[in-house]
C-alpha cells in the first residue's frame, strides 16, 4: 500500500464512524493534505448524485465536501438501497445492476470486491491520503465470509484501523472489548487504538476506565470526543425524529414516515428552520391539522402509496386541501400526486398499475434506467434560484406538466395544480437554497420567512468537527498512522 490509508470502524451502527471520518478529512485538509474519503460498501436510502453522473451514500458526499472535493462514485463503489426487509437494489460504482436478496448478494460479493478494489486504487493514485469508513460492526460473525465492508477490506489493503464506540448508549467498554475479542489475531493487531464518542460529564470520572481498557487490551485510547449539540450533518440513513427549535414556529409541516422513505435529508433545512414546526407522522399516529403536507421520496412508490391510504392519509389530504392547505411532493411523493403509477417491468413488485392520489393531471411509468443528474434553475413561484439533484426511475407525462414547478437548466420540471395548492417536483434539495426555501414557506403560509442558509450551517458543522479533532484526539498518533509524522 503506497498511499497512506486509515480506516474507521465502529462497534455498532451509528457509533460515530461517519462523523469521525468527516472530522479527520477536514483536519487533514487544513494541514494541506490532499485527502479523499472512501466507504467500500454502504447500505442507505439517502444518496447523492456525483460529478460523474452516478450515486453514492449521502455521508460520503458530505465527507467529500470536508475534503474540498466534488463527490465521485469511486468514494462509495458499493451502495445497497433496501427495497424490502430481505432485499435491496445493488448499485456498483454509481450504477444500479439490479435487485438482489440477502442470499443472492452474498454470492455476488466476489464481483463487488473487484469494484471496491478498482475504486480504491483509482483514488489512491490521485490523493495523498485516504480515510475509510467501515459499515456496521466488524464483529458480525454471520457476515464475515467474503467481507468487503470492514476487516476484509482492511486486510486486503493492509491499513491500520481505529475502533470507535458510543458511550452515550451505554456499555462502551463491553462494546470495545467484545468487538476486539471476536476478531481474528491479525485483525486484532490491525486495530491501533480506540476512540470513545459522545461523552458528557467530568473526564476525570472516566479516566480509570480508560486506563483499565489500555492495560487489558494493550491498545491506546486515542481520544474521547464530547457530546456535541447542534450538529447539522445529513444523516446516513436513520431518520432523526427530534425537532429543531420551534419556539417561534408559525408554520406546521407534516411528513408521513413512509416505510421506504428515501433521501429524507430533503427535510433537514425545514427541521432546522426557526419558523417551522416539522412533525414526522409514523404508523398509527393521528394526523393533526397543518399548513403544509410534504410527501417525501420513496424507494417503493406503489407500496408506500398503499401504506399512505391504509394509514388514512388520502382522507387527511383531501380535508387539508378543502381548508386551503398546501401539499408538496418530492420525487416519489411527486409521482404519488398524479393519476397513476405504471410499473410494466415489475421493478418495484408485480407488474401493473396503481391509482395515484389524482391531485395533479399526470401519470408516471417506471423505467429500468435512472435519471441521475445535478441540476440548478429557478422556482416558477418567484424565480428564486434552486440547486439540487435528481435520482429517479420514473418518466412522468401529462397535461399537468404544462404548469412546471421548477425551471431547470435542462428544462422544466414538476407541476403546480391549477388552483395553486399542490406542487410536485423531482428536485431533491428543494429547500436547500435560502431564497427558494423562503419562497416556498411563504407560499405555504409563513409570514415574513427568513432565508436560512443550510449550506453555510453544514460547513460550520464540519469546521466544528475539525476543531474537535484538534482538541480531543491524539493528532500526533493520527499523523503517524497516516505516515504524516515519523514514529518516535
Amino acid at each position: 500500500m503506497n498511499t497512506p490509508t486509515l480506516m474507521v470502524q465502529g462497534t455498532t451502527s451509528d457509533a460515530g464512524k461517519s462523523l469521525l471520518v468527516t472530522a479527520i478529512c477536514r483536519w487533514l485538509r487544513r494541514r494541506g493534505v490532499r485527502v479523499a474519503p472512501f466507504k467500500p460498501q454502504n447500505m442507505a436510502l439517502n444518496s447523492a448524485v456525483t460529478i460523474d453522473g452516478g450515486e453514492i451514500g449521502r455521508a460520503q458526499a458530505v465527507q467529500a465536501a470536508a475534503c474540498g472535493l466534488p463527490p465521485h462514485t469511486d468514494m462509495n463503489p458499493v451502495l445497497l438501497k433496501p427495497n424490502s426487509d430481505i432485499g435491496a437494489q445493488v448499485i456498483i460504482q454509481g450504477r444500479a445492476i439490479g435487485n438482489l436478496n440477502a442470499v443472492a448478494y452474498q454470492a455476488y460479493k466476489a464481483s463487488a470486491r473487484v469494484a471496491v478494489m478498482e475504486s480504491y486504487h483509482r483514488l489512491a493514485g490521485q490523493y495523498q491520503a485516504i480515510v475509510v469508513e467501515g459499515a456496521g460492526s466488524p464483529a458480525e460473525i454471520n457476515l464475515r465470509a467474503q467481507d468487503i465492508a470492514n476487516m476484509g477490506f482492511a486486510e486486503a489493503v493492509d491499513c491500520p484501523v481505529i475502533l470507535i464506540a458510543d458511550i452515550d448508549r451505554g456499555g462502551v467498554f463491553a462494546h470495545l472489548v467484545g468487538t476486539l475479542a471476536l476478531l481474528s489475531p491479525s485483525e486484532q493487531a490491525r486495530v491501533q487504538g480506540f476512540v470513545i464518542n459522545r461523552f458528557r460529564g467530568d473526564i476525570a470520572l472516566l479516566e480509570p476506565g480508560l486506563d483499565w481498557l489500555t492495560e487489558y487490551t494493550g491498545k491506546p485510547v486515542l481520544g474521547v470526543l464530547p457530546y456535541l449539540k447542534g450538529l447539522h450533518l445529513p444523516a446516513e440513513d436513520s431518520l432523526e425524529r427530534a425537532q429543531g427549535d420551534t419556539l417561534e414556529a408559525a408554520l406546521r409541516i407534516l411528513v408521513p414516515v413512509l416505510p421506504r422513505l428515501s433521501n429524507h435529508t430533503d427535510l433537514d433545512p425545514l427541521r432546522l428552520h426557526p419558523g417551522v414546526d416539522l412533525r414526522l407522522i409514523g404508523p398509527g399516529e393521528p394526523i393533526p391539522p397543518a399548513d403544509l403536507l410534504l410527501l417525501p421520496g420513496s424507494k417503493s412508490v406503489a407500496a408506500d402509496l398503499a401504506w399512505l391510504r391504509a394509514q388514512g392519509w388520502s382522507a387527511a389530504i383531501a380535508r387539508h386541501l378543502r381548508y386551503g392547505g398546501k401539499v408538496i411532493g418530492v420525487c416519489g411523493g411527486f409521482q404519488m400526486l398524479g393519476r397513476a403509477i405504471h410499473d410494466p417491468l415489475g421493478l418495484e413488485g408485480p407488474p401493473g398499475s396503481t391509482p395515484g392520489l389524482g391531485l395533479l393531471d399526470l401519470e408516471t411509468t417506471l423505467a429500468a434506467d435512472k435519471r441521475l443528474t445535478n441540476v440548478s434553475g429557478r422556482l416558477s413561484l418567484d424565480e428564486a434560484p434552486v440547486t439540487g439533484y435528481e435520482i429517479h426511475a420514473g418518466i412522468t407525462t401529462g397535461p399537468g406538466l404544462a404548469r412546471p414547478a421548477v425551471l431547470l437548466n435542462d428544462g422544466p420540471d414538476g407541476a403546480i395544480s391549477p388552483d395553486g395548492q399542490v406542487l410536485g417536483t423531482y428536485l431533491h434539495g428543494l429547500f436547500d437554497a435560502p431564497e427558494a426555501c423562503a419562497v416556498l414557506l411563504a407560499w405555504a403560509g409563513l409570514d415574513r420567512p427568513q432565508a436560512a442558509d443550510y449550506g453555510a450551517l453544514r460547513e460550520a458543522t464540519i469546521e466544528r468537527l475539525a476543531d474537535m479533532v484538534e482538541a480531543h484526539l491524539d493528532t500526533g498518533a493520527l499523523g503517524r498512522l497516516l505516515g504524516l509524522e515519523k514514529s518516535t
